[in-house]
């Protein structure tokens, strides 16, 4: 029930910062900014898209990272789905691109790295973030913001060049939140037998 609520924490606090990118109309990352991008090019909706490139990535995670990792993810993407679309009940506002580059970024960063710590993803490049970490010891954030910036590259022509920069501000400083947490991810992450596995409130603590 703990690691439950903790996802449900990790899931809140991401949105908010997802929803700090979307009203600074900064480019989000990953297979959200991805499909966002394509839904400009083809004659389908962007929840189509979205669910469409997602598929390879939840069939990748079901047979490297096992069922429990791809249901605790898919209910993961749901709940952030289901919170940001809450956004039509707030006032209509708008955040300078800077500060919300910044503060999205952070924010965003913190939501993902709880989940990280607690066997759970929001899907596409976190997958991969975390299958290279448990194979090859790669560092999380840097494989997330590999696959983001390639995103955000390719969402330049429609945001314009001084988004994009902004983007890619917000996706660096994504990545170096989770990069930060690295070794409390690894811990929560690498098969290791459970009587040398400490509580996830411990590790935080840390």
């Amino acid at each position: 029930m703990r690691k439950v609520l903790w996802i449900i924490l990790g899931c809140t606090i991401a949105s908010i910062g997802v929803l700090i990118l979307r009203h600074s109309h900064v480019v989000t990352g990953g297979t959200a900014g991805l499909s966002l991008s394509l839904s400009y090019a083809l004659p389908l909706s962007f929840a189509v898209i979205f669910f469409l490139i997602n598929i390879p990535f939840y069939l990748f995670s079901f047979f490297q990272m096992g069922w429990k990792f791809t249901a605790t993810t898919i209910g993961s993407v749901s709940l952030l789905s289901l919170l940001t679309s809450l956004d039509h009940l707030l006032p209509s506002f708008t955040l300078p691109s800077l500060m919300g580059a910044v503060t999205g970024g952070l924010i965003a960063g913190l939501g993902l790295s709880i989940l990280f710590m607690n066997g759970a993803s929001l899907g596409g490049a976190n997958i991969l973030a975390l299958f290279a970490q448990r194979k090859f010891g790669w560092d999380p954030g840097k494989v997330n913001f590999s696959f983001d910036f390639l995103v955000v590259l390719s969402s330049m022509y429609s945001i314009g060049f001084s988004k994009g920069i902004f983007s890619v501000m917000s996706i660096a400083i994504t990545g170096f939140v989770i990069s930060y947490f690295k070794q409390k991810i690894a811990l929560h992450n690498q098969p290791t037998p459970a009587s040398v596995t400490q509580p996830l409130d411990n590790a935080i603590s840390k």
